[in-house]
């Protein structure tokens, strides 16, 4: 009884322990999550009044922030919509920040403390046309204040109290393209300045109170002009004209104009080359760019031009600040190498520096694009500056006295492509528990351990347990663990500059902006398309590093020159790269590797060749072996076309060297464009791991179609190209199909009238998941198809696989005509579709569950048993033991389903899985403005303990039960004791 009522106790003591317990505390220690905001395109500082400084930016993702000028963090942070480009940006009133958006059609006030949306207000226009924003600080003390919105043809007067719209004026009809909104101070007067055409120069005078055309003036220049405006004063302006040599100063006082033109050879002796007018505003003078040196002309009262200064190795010039006493200032950077020269001068007086300074900056950040400048005041009250720089890399920094005060990776806002690397294994000699803290701080550790495993800790003493958690060494070690779970995340952004992630914590551990892929006279527009594991030795090769190959070309074109790139994963070194080479249009990895475990890539060209790397003649040798083996397919979306292809032989030597080989047409597919056009195509990962072929359905087998060869492809009928509800459900159809990409058969086709896209699809072991938009239903709907293989299912007789004449040991060939089966189930969702993806384990024994990109940038996982398609109302006894849950119309949403609990990923693009070591668990990476990374169990963690387990509550009840088993002992040896002496 008394061994009973103890353990008894320890069963209490340990629900009621679980039951207190919170997973609030786990927060960090799986999963991570970083904030950006992408390439600044514009920002406004906001230091004027007492309180918390800071600065507005507006980026290339479509993101307004206001970040704290002292360390570098967010604010706050509003991320719009992929089609609402950030057009320009402002302070209005001190308090608010106004954004104007999709080309000038959307004008926004925000509250500047906490950026909140104040107003909205939507401007109608006819023809599309630059986008313009001017906030006056004030018109006058008996009017109101308004905002100035030039876009889609339209002159808009705004109120910025309300967004009510004042007046509006059409100036498209006019035929003028406005370049510049003025309006001279204490003045009631509007300038809008353009050019009608290459050869005319317009200017409209127009009342601010109520949008009346008072004067349009207008002037023909016989030699025409290129390029922007330059507005140099409040009634000068400075342009080139279309031969890029001559400067012409157009006055505009009173609505009368006036040109006068200097040549440039006139202001710079042995010009040469292309001249250039930069969009800097400067008062009283431009900047033109010649080559690698900026000519800084000043624009006198009478419209004259005089030179100031030639300036060599100018990056970046700053528009002009206003600051104490009417001074205005500008700065300027020059860079030579590393180092970063600011210069701060007066607008008025050339000779005078307000400010220079070098600082060391990391060469990997490249050339600086932008910068804005700040005044502050020291504590000796003279001025000091402050300059907030765009690199190439799309980092920002702040400088300040000489220093880089903090540095932003905005960069990684802008992930193109993911993959992985092992981490090193961890040598001989090497402590896998190193000791990084002192005895003091270790005893400390377990002591505060302790305290919170006996429910005896502070709060204090419990976040400093969960700092110790989160900061642990084991989580962030350089070497790989016997899990899977530590791993390099390499990463390329749309700047053509790698980085390597650690998973453990997400620290950038390298990162390098790759030689490849920055601006050259061979290459002027670069960009990055995809990441290849490249080379992947074995754990036993210690002295190879694994590296990665980055694919790109040079320029938008598909036959734009290519580009390729050999990174060290471990180091990150550039190890080799090929620019300009031959146009790439599709990149095939081969299942082949050579000696030194390279992996062979065949690379196609937009002629159709292939071209084999490594260019050795050991990988010709080991291609050569299979060059009638190797099939590839294309999807022409432009044309409705797809089209199989097969690698025949080498190609002529005329063409090209002993790389290239000739590849043929075998079959295509064509689709009536007009009656379908495709829109979605997803194919198996190469990678995947299937773990058995057969799935017991009902007492009986089925063995899936694990095919690698096949695609899945979604057209639409051409009027549903549109947007959603942009055609009747009568005149939408969506068709889907499963076509063999070796012999071009399709193997399933099924129809859904009614139906539009977009369309998001996975595709997975046999089966292929599908999202879309019901428009009878007014709802998304999810679709499953699943195909097995029919040729196998007389697969019982076990003589026959005794004697070897079992169907499963005969090869398998796509051109034998495949006898399949399909099921398909349709279900209604309630979320707009991202993305999709489904988790991937080493094995592929763990159940799989979808993970769906919502609109509302967070990442959901869904059971893959809820798209089952043998689900039905009533599932029978033997359906229920196997797992079939009864069938609903819609598809649950469970708020714990959530992978980024009540994170968000804004802007999410991208959802990447990554198989661990360990059975149970898969890696999840999810990328768009913000990273989020964490680690899933689908079927929980079946072949491991959990990291929460409480290990000291274990071996206190071991204690407690050896304690008591001897003290029983003693008992019972007592009672058979006295028994013996009655």
């Amino acid at each position: 009884m008394a061994i009973r009522a103890f353990l008894l106790f320890l069963i209490l003591l340990v629900s009621s322990y679980t039951t207190f317990a919170l997973y609030e505390d786990q927060v960090g220690l799986m999963d991570w999550h970083q904030q950006y905001i992408g390439k600044v395109k514009k920002a406004v500082f906001q230091t004027q009044k007492a309180g918390r400084k800071r600065v507005v930016v507006s980026t290339e993702e479509n993101v307004i922030a206001a970040l704290d000028l002292r360390h570098g963090e967010i604010f706050w942070r509003q991320v719009l919509g992929v089609n609402d480009v950030i057009d320009e940006i402002d302070i209005a009133l001190g308090k608010y920040v106004v954004t104007l958006s999709s080309g000038g059609s959307i004008l926004r006030a925000w509250n500047l403390p906490d950026g909140q949306m104040v107003w909205e207000s939507f401007l109608l226009g006819s023809n599309p046309s630059r986008s313009l924003l001017l906030t006056p600080a004030n018109f006058g003390a008996d009017k109101d204040n308004v905002i100035l919105v030039y876009g889609n043809g339209y002159l808009h007067a705004v109120s910025n109290i309300d967004g009510d719209i004042l007046w509006k004026k059409d100036l498209a009809q006019k035929g003028i393209d406005v370049h510049h909104l003025v309006h001279p101070e204490e003045s009631g007067m509007l300038y809008a300045l353009g050019v009608g055409d290459r050869f005319q120069f317009e200017a409209y005078v127009i009342s601010v109170g109520n949008g009346e055309l008072l004067k349009h003036s207008s002037m023909e220049f016989p030699g025409g002009f290129s390029g922007d405006l330059s507005l140099s004063t409040s009634d000068k302006a400075v342009a080139l004209d279309s031969s890029g040599s001559i400067l012409v100063t157009i006055s505009f006082v009173g609505g009368e104009i006036k040109f006068q033109e200097v040549h440039i050879s006139d202001l710079l002796q042995g010009f040469s080359g292309v001249a250039v007018l930069l969009p800097s505003k400067l008062a009283g003078m431009v900047a033109v760019k010649i080559n690698r040196s900026l000519l800084f002309v000043k624009v006198k009262d009478e419209g004259t031009l005089e030179v100031v200064d030639t300036v060599p190795h100018v990056e970046a010039v700053s528009d002009s600040l206003s600051f104490a006493e009417g001074q205005t200032a500008f700065g300027l950077i020059q860079q030579d190498g590393g180092k970063i020269h600011l210069t701060v001068k007066s607008s008025d007086d050339w000779k005078t520096h307000f400010l220079k300074e070098s600082i060391e900056v990391d060469q990997q950040r490249g050339l600086v694009h932008k910068v804005y400048i700040n005044n502050y005041i020291r504590t000796d009250r003279t001025y000091g500056f402050r300059a907030l720089i765009v690199m190439e890399d799309h980092s920002l920094l702040l400088l300040q006295q000489g220093a880089v005060v903090w540095y932003r990776e905005d960069g990684l806002a802008s992930i193109i492509d993911v993959t992985t690397s092992e981490l090193p294994v961890e040598k001989a000699g090497v402590s896998v528990a190193k000791v990084e803290h002192s005895l003091f701080e270790w005893l400390k550790g377990h002591l505060l351990k302790l305290k919170a495993t006996l429910m005896l800790a502070t709060p204090d003493d419990v976040a400093v347990v969960q700092r110790m958690r989160l900061q642990s060494a084991e989580k962030s070690k350089m070497t790989r663990d016997h899990n899977g779970f530590r791993k390099l995340l390499i990463v390329l952004t749309r700047a053509g500059k790698l980085f390597a992630l650690h998973t453990g914590d997400g620290r950038i551990v390298w990162s390098r902006l790759l030689n490849a892929f920055r601006k050259s006279g061979t290459c002027e527009s670069p960009r990055g398309l995809k990441l290849h594991q490249w080379q992947v030795p074995h754990h036993h090769a210690l002295d190879e590093n694994p590296s990665v190959l980055v694919v790109g070309t040079c320029g938008h074109n598909s036959d734009a020159p290519g580009i390729l790139s050999f990174v060290d994963a471990y180091r990150g070194e550039e190890l080799n790269y090929l620019a300009p080479v031959h146009s790439i249009t599709q990149v095939i990895p081969m299942p082949f590797t050579d000696s030194t475990e390279q992996r062979l890539h065949l690379i196609i060209d937009a002629e159709g060749y292939g071209h084999l790397y490594p260019r050795t003649l050991e990988a010709v040798g080991i291609f050569q072996k299979e060059l009638g083996n190797i099939y590839w397919y294309s999807v022409d979306v432009n044309n409705n076309r797809l089209k199989g292809h097969v690698v025949k032989k080498n190609c002529k030597p005329e063409i090209a060297d002993g790389y290239c080989f000739e590849s043929s047409d075998l079959w295509s597919v064509i689709f009536p464009s007009d009656s379908e056009k495709v829109i979605a195509t997803s194919t198996r990962k190469l990678s995947e791991v299937v773990h058995t072929q057969a799935k017991v359905v009902a007492e009986d087998v089925l063995y899936k179609y694990i095919s690698k060869n096949v695609l899945f492809l979604a057209t639409v009928t051409p009027k549903a190209i549109g947007d959603i509800g942009s055609v009747i459900p009568e005149d939408s159809w969506l068709f889907v199909y499963l076509v063999d990409t070796i012999t071009g058969r399709v193997l399933h086709r099924m129809s859904h009238h009614g139906c539009q896209g977009p369309v998001h699809a996975v595709f997975s072991e046999n089966w292929v998941v599908y999202h879309y938009f019901n428009l009878r239903a007014h709802r998304y709907e999810m679709s499953v198809v699943e195909i097995y293989d029919q040729s196998r299912a007389d697969n019982k007789d076990v003589l026959k696989l005794v004697l070897g004449k079992h169907n499963l040991s005969a090869p398998v060939s796509s051109y034998s005509r495949p006898e399949v089966m399909t099921k398909s189930q349709s279900y209604f969702f309630t979320h707009t579709v991202k993305t999709i993806a489904v988790t991937s384990t080493a094995k592929g024994i763990t159940s799989k569950q979808l993970l769906i990109g919502t609109i509302g940038d967070q990442v959901l996982a869904l059971d893959k048993r809820f798209l089952d398609p043998r689900r039905t109302l009533n599932p029978t006894q033997a359906e229920k033991e196997e797992g079939i849950i009864p069938l609903t119309d819609s598809l649950p949403i469970m708020p714990q389903a959530y992978v980024t609990h009540a994170l968000k990923v804004e802007g999410l693009k991208s959802i990447i899985t990554i198989p661990a070591k360990l059975e149970s668990t898969t890696l999840v990476f999810a990328h768009g403005v913000d990273l989020f990374f964490t680690r899933l169990a689908p079927s929980k963690t079946y072949d491991s303990l959990t990291e929460d387990f409480n290990y000291a509550l274990l071996l206190l009840t071991i204690v407690a039960l050896v304690i008591a088993i001897f003290v029983t002992w003693i008992w019972s040896e007592r009672k058979e004791l006295q028994e013996k002496w009655r």
